[in-house]
């Protein structure tokens, strides 16, 4: 659990540059955080809105936590503290919704302070939703900040982007990283701690979710199956009727490491240096027996693969093509 006076290690930088808003006494209007899922982005936002809204905030930019309004934030019920996602996990947050809340900023904040919104994820905004709130963007009331965070920035219209001042949230290094994550899990071996990090992409909220649910497990399951199709041991087809049943986001990032490691292989690229260094013997014997255009080829279809997520893609089609193509590159062994 992150306290409401603490940041994560790696947003020192970030909390400074936040606090220089504040010294400065130019807050802005509209603040676009970014960066990998598992950074602590909303952490952040909550630990500026909380400073802003507090009545008296501390020599290092927190809020007290002890003022009335402080109080008030704590048991979510701070007036000029909204925060805006879909309302449904997965869907779009709908015109409606912000039409909603345009009404509501219409309407002066009731306390002296700032009124602070939160949007997340901001991508999630559909066209029309984002179209509405760009109008307000253009025509922003008075004492309001409004926060959008989002790890997929270049979903977001480019027109509503260039109206935000941009904070990017950074991976740590690898020291702070793994200091960090053995604080918070001390059972898990160096090895698995590697093998975590490429999954999650270094990004350490993320890892400490993977090292406490099932993920590994299917991961290592899911590469079984990718071996299996390659030994023709298995068909494309019934693996992608499994795999639709699977979150597909993780699991085409995971197919998108697997090919990328292949391909370093090929290039002797040493073992550390690999997403999956758990899967380094495997991936040795594969990368010694197969095309490399025909990995670059398939390389593409999953990019694609990845930039078509979220829309109305009929996933179980995405994975048989995926898959028949990766069976089809073994063949030519």
């Amino acid at each position: 659990m992150i306290l409401r006076d603490q940041l994560l290690p790696w947003q020192q930088q970030n909390w400074q540059h936040l606090c220089h808003y504040i010294l400065q006494q130019r807050i802005p209007q509209a603040l676009l955080i970014t960066g990998k899922k598992g950074l602590g982005k909303q952490h952040l936002a909550r630990q500026f809105a909380f400073s802003l809204l507090c009545a008296s905030p501390r020599p290092d930019g927190f809020s007290c936590g002890h003022c009335d309004r402080c109080k008030l934030l704590n048991a979510e019920t701070h007036p000029d503290y909204i925060c805006l996602s879909p309302e449904e996990a997965g869907k779009a947050i709908t015109v409606g919704q912000i039409r909603s809340l345009v009404a509501k900023l219409t309407l002066k904040p009731q306390f002296e302070a700032y009124r602070i919104v939160v949007i997340n994820p901001a991508e999630q905004m559909n066209n029309a939703a984002a179209n509405a709130f760009l109008k307000y963007l253009e025509e922003p009331t008075e004492r309001t900040l409004i926060v959008l965070i989002t790890d997929k920035p270049a979903k977001l219209p480019a027109t509503l982007v260039s109206r935000c001042q941009k904070l990017a949230v950074d991976t740590p290094d690898k020291e702070t990283l793994s200091a960090w994550f053995k604080l918070h899990n001390t059972k898990l071996s160096s090895e698995n701690i590697s093998v975590l990090s490429g999954l999650a992409q270094s990004a350490p909220l993320l890892m400490l979710e993977y090292a406490h649910d099932e993920t590994l497990k299917v991961r290592n399951k899911c590469f079984n199956a990718w071996i299996a199709i390659a030994k023709q041991q298995n068909h494309p087809v019934i693996i992608a009727e499994e795999w639709y049943k699977l979150p597909e986001a993780p699991l085409i990032f995971w197919i998108t490491s697997w090919i990328i490691d292949l391909i370093r292989c090929f290039y002797q690229v040493t073992t550390e240096n690999l997403y999956n260094p758990d899967l380094n013997n495997p991936l040795q014997e594969l990368s010694q027996q197969l095309e490399l255009k025909g990995i670059y080829k398939l390389y593409d279809l999953l990019l694609n693969s990845r930039q078509r997520l979220g829309t109305q893609i009929n996933k179980q089609l995405m994975f048989e093509e995926i898959l028949i193509q990766w069976s089809e590159l073994n063949l030519s062994r």
